[in-house]
Parts: C-alpha cells; structure tokens; sequence
C-alpha cells in the first residue's frame, strides 16, 4: 500500500514550524554542496528565516556566482553589489551585539533588582533560583577564605607557642646549670657566660 499523498501547507504552530525551517534548511544546505561537489555546478544559495535572519551557502564566491546570474538573466552588472553585501553582513553583526548588550543591560537590572515590572512569574520565579544560586556560592566562597584564615592563625599560633617552649626550656637548663654552679662549681664564669650566650642566639633563630 503506498504512502497518502503530503499536503504541504504552513506549519501553524511557531515551534514545530521553527523546528522544520531548522531541518529543511540543513538538508537543502546539505543537497546544494554534494550537487556542487559531485556534479561540478556552481551554486549561490541564499534563505531568509521567518525571522530575517540569513543563511548562504555558495560553492564559489557569492558575488562572483550572482554577477554571473545577473549577465545571464541579461540584468545589468552591479559595480557596488561587493560593497553593499560587505555592508549589510556589518549591519547585521552591529544589529546583534546591539540587541545582545541591551539583552545583558536588562537582565544585570534584574538582578540588582530593578526594572521587574516587565517580568512575569515565570521570568521572576527564574530569576530569583538564579539570585539564590549565586547567593550560595558566594556564601560557599566566604567561608573557604574564613575557613583558610582560621587555618593559617592556628599555624601561626602553634608556630609561636613551639618557639615559646624551646626558649622556656633553654631556660630551664640555664638556671638549672646556674644553680648546680653555684653549688660545685662545676662551671667558671667565662663558660656559663658563652653557655648562655649560645642559648639566646639558639633562641632567635
């Protein structure tokens, strides 16, 4: 049993029809280079989205294959054809980075809280796991520096009460000899003043 006959008609629904222009577009993009590549033929293809946005393909130089088009229709040449091209692809890249800025513009308003009026639950609802997620990170990001902090300060201290111990007990051993000195005598003066001397410099370092 062979297949019904396809009515083509326009897509109504946006979605589904954008989806189509996507498809369709591709496959005709696809059929034009194997066709310049197989057969040799020199292709200009050009299509215009629902939207205005443009698609080419062109399996020589655009400009080059549409003066030849336009000498075989008998259409008079166009010396500023290059220039205008050159121009609107400029005009269509200026066109974008405007809508773009003023695309980033908004949503920066939005999150600083301003300029909601134009927003609707679904937008806002958005924009509010966006804030509670950068939110989190933030908080995620301070307490990794604080936790860090803390860190270094424990070092610090133990740094500190470690060289506080080795000098106490230099001490310790300084008095003790001191006082077994003044007992026996086992030290002169000379040698218990460069005993000492060799414990503060000990200490410093």
């Amino acid at each position: 049993m062979g297949r019904g006959k396809v009515v083509l008609k326009k897509i109504e629904n946006p979605t589904s029809r954008q989806v189509t222009f996507a498809k369709r577009r591709n496959g005709l993009m696809k059929k034009a280079f194997e066709l310049s590549v197989l057969c040799d033929a020199e292709i200009a293809l050009v299509i215009f989205s629902p939207s205005g946005k443009t698609y080419q393909y062109a399996s020589h130089e655009m400009d080059r294959t549409i003066l030849r088009y336009r000498s075989e229709v008998g259409l008079p040449p166009s010396n500023g054809l290059s220039s205008r091209s050159t121009m609107e692809i400029w005009r269509t890249h200026m066109d974008e980075l405007r809508r773009l800025i003023s695309n980033m513009e908004a949503k920066l308003k939005n999150l600083a809280g301003e300029d909601l009026s134009n927003l609707g639950m679904k937008e806002l609802k958005q924009l509010e796991r966006q804030l509670r997620t950068g939110a989190d990170r933030v908080r995620a990001k301070k307490r990794r520096i604080i936790s860090e902090h803390i860190d270094m300060l424990k070092r610090k201290q133990l740094r500190g009460l470690q060289e506080d111990n080795t000098l106490l007990q230099k001490r310790v051993k300084l008095h003790e000899l001191q006082v077994a000195n003044a007992g026996g005598n086992i030290l002169d003066a000379s040698d218990l003043a460069a005993f000492q001397r060799f414990l503060e410099d000990t200490g410093q370092q």
